[in-house]
């Protein structure tokens, strides 16, 4: 079992016996142990099923390359709670449908919802996706406005711009220079694209 699934399988599982609801351990033993794709892709169909077995069965499809998953872990990538979207970034970055980066780059410039935007944003910089320059050039260049609160998501797309090392995101991260918060970061991730040294 990897760290990624073990962390989430700890957390639902204190998750369903904390909602004290009969044969919840039951339910989540199930969905742990079971092999059957077409079971766990119910789970994301049939009503009634608690939030907790639908992230547990869509991340478990979205690391097998179950596409049925797609949706369900772009919901999830885009929750209040940070541990859910975590996990769905990790899941999404492993199940290989074409869709994923558009959706990481929709999520990501949201201004609406750029509270969330940390786990997009790093699911693009995973995918190396041609959407994930210019997304994640787009959410930085919202971010250096005066008094932004993101700090966090504008220190991801500074490293990630750094990290894939195009040479279109030379402009926004040399006026990352001019924020002291995002400075130091700014200056590693223009020496790692060319021409920029």
């Amino acid at each position: 079992m990897d760290e990624e699934l073990r962390a989430l399988t700890e957390r639902l599982r204190a998750e369903a016996a904390a909602t004290g609801a009969p044969g919840a351990r039951t339910v989540y033993d199930r969905l742990v142990a079971t092999g059957d794709l077409d079971e766990l892709a119910a789970v994301l169909t049939e009503p009634g099923h608690p939030l907790w077995a639908r992230e547990l069965a869509a991340f478990r499809l979205g690391v097998a390359g179950d596409r049925r998953a797609f949706e369900s872990l772009v919901l999830l990538l885009n929750h209040r709670d940070p541990p859910r979207c975590a996990s769905a970034a990790h899941a999404l970055a492993r199940l290989g449908d074409p869709r994923t980066a558009r959706a990481a780059a929709a999520l990501a410039t949201n201004e609406l919802r750029v509270a969330y935007a940390l786990h997009p944003v790093r699911l693009l910089v995973e995918l190396r996706d041609p959407e994930s320059v210019p997304a994640l050039i787009t959410t930085l260049e919202r971010r250096l406005r005066p008094h932004d609160p993101h700090r966090r998501v504008a220190l991801a797309c500074v490293e990630g711009l750094g990290t894939l090392g195009d040479e279109r995101a030379a402009p926004v991260l040399n006026d990352a220079l001019a924020h002291p918060v995002l400075a130091e970061a700014a200056v590693r991730a223009l020496a790692r694209i060319p021409g920029q040294r």
